[in-house]
């Protein structure tokens, strides 16, 4: 069981006499059990909703000990049963409306260990070339140009991925702005090299011989993406300035 700090105030410690704790204070308690979570960590689950701290006028959060202890259950699951983050948020909710839900497992159970199911494939949905030109009101020599600058590629049965709807849609509003698709090069490139860093990451995770830590790593994957993605963001409006809703 987690260990919450009490009584004074100040940096690192609880901050309140109602008890609320400082994110440095939440870190120190978390850092017994699990030497590796970070304030950036902490961050981030908090903007996957798993946690909900209180904000002073100030814009500073403030943890409960109810918050400290489901941020324990949350890295708990991760560690040792792999689960990924809306998997465990849907399993806690539940728990927290009195429902009596057995824990999810990725797979079934052999010898006492998990293994995961064998798997059908990519579960996202796909799109057909006629269907994407259709969504994206586009031409096929337009989509063919995209593809020559690396903007989008056809999976190996000629269809895409739903994502690339979302890509054709957003270098349509670009264009609106004078940016055609060559001057998204870089952009493409930037985007290859942040997920080579993540699977450079995960990498280990997905050629171990234990099997939960094979699974671990589409978990881990969509973390680092989510994290990448935000600091991405960030950084543009850093540069550019500004700030968007």
């Amino acid at each position: 069981m987690l260990q919450t700090p009490s009584g004074g105030a100040g940096h690192g410690t609880a901050a309140t006499d109602s008890g609320l704790m400082s994110i440095g204070a939440v870190l120190n308690a978390l850092r017994d059990e699990f030497p590796d979570v970070t304030i950036s960590k902490i961050r981030f689950l908090e903007s996957e909703g798993l946690v909900e701290p209180r904000r002073t006028p100030a814009g500073y959060r403030k943890f409960s000990a109810h918050d400290v202890e489901r941020l324990g259950q949350v890295l708990r699951m991760q560690r040792d049963h792999y689960l990924p983050l809306k998997v465990i948020r849907e399993h806690l909710d539940a728990m927290e409306r009195g429902e009596a839900v057995p824990l999810p497992t990725l797979g079934r159970q052999r010898d006492g260990e998990t293994v995961p199911e064998p798997s059908e494939g990519p579960t996202a949905a796909r799109i057909g070339r006629d269907e994407l030109l259709a969504a994206a009101r586009i031409g096929d020599q337009e989509l063919k140009e995209w593809e020559s600058y690396g903007l989008l590629a056809p999976l190996p049965d000629g269809g895409y991925d739903a994502e690339a709807v979302t890509v054709a849609s957003l270098v349509v509003e670009l264009g609106r702005f004078g940016i055609e698709p060559r001057h998204l090069r870089v952009m493409k490139a930037a985007a290859d090299r942040e997920a080579g860093l993540v699977d450079q990451v995960v990498a280990p995770l997905k050629r171990h011989r234990n099997p939960q830590t094979r699974a671990h790593a589409e978990a881990r994957t969509k973390e680092l993406a989510g994290l990448a993605v935000k600091l991405h963001a960030a950084l543009v409006q850093t540069a550019l300035g500004v700030r968007l809703p």
